[in-house]
């Protein structure tokens, strides 16, 4: 069965008021997710486990110059969720975390810009944002998404379905609105 956009409509502000208007979706391949708070400056010892609501509800410890954020195993992947955050919407960041390893993300603010990053061993591969299109080259491992994104769904942003389509494309796993509310995450500040 192939996955459309429609797929992800769960992921809407009714269910998750809290996260869809603006969140930051990491995924980190090969990480667990103490590696992954390490390598990004976080201490795993002062990260404390969490729900997604008590994660949510606990955002507000972000600063301008910290994050707050959970972190949980998929696999053979970390996967980070930034409640109103964007370290994996900074470049900078994104191609240090992807050292060595893969790394989706996307990122959506709260007015309503998203974006969708895919890097590999430091070099940042694809990217798709609502306000400037998408990257000139696209790499072969998502041409075949693209040509349905491009041709089926045109008029929807990344958050509306293609970036979540993207994802599951370059990581293999299918996100549901069961993984994101049942998990439990490592959370905490990191600089």
């Amino acid at each position: 069965m192939i996955t459309t956009p429609g797929d992800y409509a769960w992921f809407s502000y009714e269910r998750f008021p809290e996260l869809a208007e603006a969140y930051c979706f990491t995924y980190v391949r090969g990480l667990t997710p103490g590696q992954l708070v390490a390598r990004l400056g976080g201490r795993p010892a002062d990260f404390t486990p969490m729900t997604l609501e008590r994660l949510c509800e606990t955002r507000h410890r972000s600063t301008y110059d910290t994050a707050f954020l959970g972190v949980m195993p998929l696999g053979d992947w970390a996967f980070l969720v930034e409640p109103n955050g964007g370290l994996g919407a900074d470049e900078r960041i994104i191609t240090s975390l992807s050292a060595r390893t893969r790394l989706v993300s996307q990122f959506r603010d709260v007015e309503g810009v998203e974006y969708f990053h895919w890097s590999e061993n430091g070099e940042i591969r694809f990217s798709f944002g609502a306000d400037e299109g998408y990257s000139e080259v696209v790499p072969d491992e998502v041409a075949e998404p693209m040509r349905r994104i491009d041709a089926d769904y045109a008029d929807l942003y990344p958050g509306d379905g293609p970036a979540f389509l993207l994802a599951e494309h370059l990581t293999g796993i299918t996100l549901t609105p069961e993984m994101l509310k049942s998990s439990t995450y490592l959370c905490g500040v990191i600089p």
